[in-house]
This record gives C-alpha cells, sequence and structure tokens, in this order.
C-alpha cells in the first residue's frame, strides 16, 4: 500500500540480551542498580534481561571495584580480579575469609575462612600484611569513603630470600549522592613487584575517576592515568612505607592534574563544544561559565528561556 511504513524486525531474545548486556556494562559508577530496573522495564523480556545481568554484573562489579559489607561486621571485601577465587567467591586477605557474593544483588551472602593454599607464605604475608598497614593509613587520610586490600598476586609460596613476588594494592573510593544527581568514584591499582635478584622494587599504577553529572543534563567524566617508578627492596616495614610513599606522591599528582584542568574548563573543553558565535548571534560568556547550572543558567544567559 503506498505511504505505509515498514515495520522493523522484531527483535530476537539474543539481540536483546546483547543490547541490555552493553547498557548495564556502561552503566555510570553506582547506578547499575537504576539502569537495570530501566532496562528490563523496557525489555519487557525476562529471559532475555536475566541472561544479559548474569553476565553483566559480575563483571561491572569487578571492574568498578565495588565493596561489599561481610555480613559479621569485620570489614568489606573489595570486588576484584586480584580476589576472586571463583565466579562468586572473593578473598579478604586482611581477614583471611573468603566472602560468598550475590553480584545481582551487590550482597555478600556468607562467610567461610580461607584455606592454606589460599594464602601466601609467612615470609610473603609479612611484606604483604606491612604493606596493608601503611595503605590503609593513607587511605583513610586521603579518601572519605575509601577502601583498600593488597592481594599476593604472584609468588605466595615463596618461603623466604632469593626469589621474586609480586603484590597488588588496590584503593576504591566512591561518593554517591543520588540526590544531588551527582555520583563518582576513584579506583587505582599498583602492581608492586618485588625483584630479589636485583633488590628493587617496580612500581606501576593504573588510576581511574568516573564522574556522573546528571541535573537538567548529563555530563560524565571518564579518565585514567597510567604511572612507573622504582624503590629499593628492604625489610617489610621499611618497603611498605618507601612503597606508599610512592602511592601517596603519585595520586597527589594526579589530583592535582585533574583540578588544573576543571580549573581550566571555560577554555578548553567547554570552548571547543560549541562555535563561537551561534544562531543567537551572542557570544557566550566563557569568563563566567564555571556559575552556570547545565541549562537553566545558560538558558538564561543566552537569552533562550521562554519561560
Amino acid at each position: 500500500m503506498a505511504g505505509s511504513v515498514e515495520q522493523a524486525p522484531e527483535l530476537g531474545t539474543e539481540q536483546k540480551k546483547e543490547i541490555a548486556q552493553w547498557f548495564l556494562s556502561n552503566a555510570p559508577a553506582g547506578e547499575i542498580q537504576y539502569v537495570a530496573k530501566d532496562v528490563r522495564s523496557i525489555l519487557q523480556d525476562d529471559q532475555a534481561y536475566e541472561a544479559a545481568a548474569a553476565s553483566a554484573f559480575p563483571e561491572y562489579n569487578k571492574a568498578r571495584l565495588i565493596s561489599l559489607k561481610m555480613p559479621d561486621g569485620s570489614g568489606d571485601v573489595i570486588i576484584s580480579q586480584f580476589a576472586e577465587i571463583d565466579s562468586d567467591s572473593y578473598l579478604d586477605p586482611r581477614t583471611t575469609q573468603v566472602a560468598t557474593v550475590d553480584h545481582i544483588k551487590q550482597a555478600c551472602t556468607k562467610l567461610r575462612p580461607a584455606t592454606d593454599e589460599e594464602l601466601p607464605s609467612s615470609y610473603i604475608e609479612a611484606f604483604r600484611a606491612s604493606l596493608d598497614a601503611e595503605i590503609c593509613k593513607y587511605a583513610d587520610e586521603t579518601y572519605s569513603r575509601g577502601n583498600c586490600a593488597v592481594y599476593c598476586t604472584r609468588g605466595k609460596e615463596v618461603e623466604g630470600p632469593g626469589a621474586s613476588f609480586e603484590l597488588t594494592v588496590v584503593i576504591s573510593a566512591d561518593r554517591q549522592s543520588p540526590q544531588n544527581f551527582c555520583n563518582g568514584s576513584w579506583r587505582s591499582i599498583w602492581t608492586v613487584e618485588f625483584k630479589d635478584d636485583l633488590q628493587i622494587v617496580d612500581l606501576r599504577g593504573k588510576l581511574q575517576v568516573d564522574a556522573h553529572y546528571f541535573e537538567e543534563g548529563n555530563v560524565q567524566l571518564d579518565t585514567n592515568h597510567e604511572c612507573k617508578d622504582s624503590t629499593i627492596f628492604q625489610s617489610p616495614e621499611d618497603s611498605a612505607v618507601a612503597v606508599t610513599s610512592i602511592i601517596r606522591h603519585h595520586e597527589t599528582e594526579y589530583m592535582g592534574s585533574l583540578e588544573i584542568s576543571y580549573f581550566h574548563l571555560p577554555d578548553t573543553t567547554f570552548k571547543d563544544l560549541r562555535r563561537k558565535l551561534p544562531v543567537t548571534r551572542t557570544l557566550f560568556p566563557w569568563r563566567s561559565a564555571s556559575q552556570f547550572s547545565l541549562t537553566r543558567e545558560i538558558a538564561k544567559e543566552l537569552n533562550l528561556d521562554k519561560k
């Protein structure tokens, strides 16, 4: 029939699953539950949603380094690839417990003691525990809602000097304030390689910051930074102090660089978002751009507010 509109073919279950999985996996920090509720409502296909959630939630939780409170109140377990025993079991090296988690509910359901095979030797534990103590002090001083953990990721069977091993430091902090239309997270992962033959400790860090501001708009920040450093191989206590000092230096430096970027935002990023002279033929007041909210104040300034 002339003028008729051809309907798009119905999506199959697998296609719906892939689309739902993409949205869940790319949810902003701390917002996957909100996204999941909307995706399920729009999808109207429980089979596709549940398949997508079963795949997306575990990867999201590990990538975001979320922290879950343990049932006995002994602390939080960080969900990360370094703590993973199996798909739903994660080691907390500080309390030497293994937590069973429900990824979709984002809750820790039960605990069990870690086995000897899941823990490092006493020699490695001395280095791990010393570094953990220093990192905890640093995280408490620096992040208002931060959690941290130190894992032995290579060489946990080493019984004494003469062999190299590797520890991984994980720091995770978030700030959830949906009532103020903003959420954000900080994640840093430090690979600390103790090279016994060279008597050197090499550090490789990956720092990530995510933020989402959604008052009358949708602005997201997703940035990361990598760095390297080294120090000398010392006793467990002295190595811990030296490594933590390096981590503190690089993270403080990176946070300072972000603050400088924000300060210059009106002169750089904002200007790249639009033409200098819009259709209103009115120059945008860049110098005072930081004073405006995303839509209301800008519309008023440009005489676009028709109310």
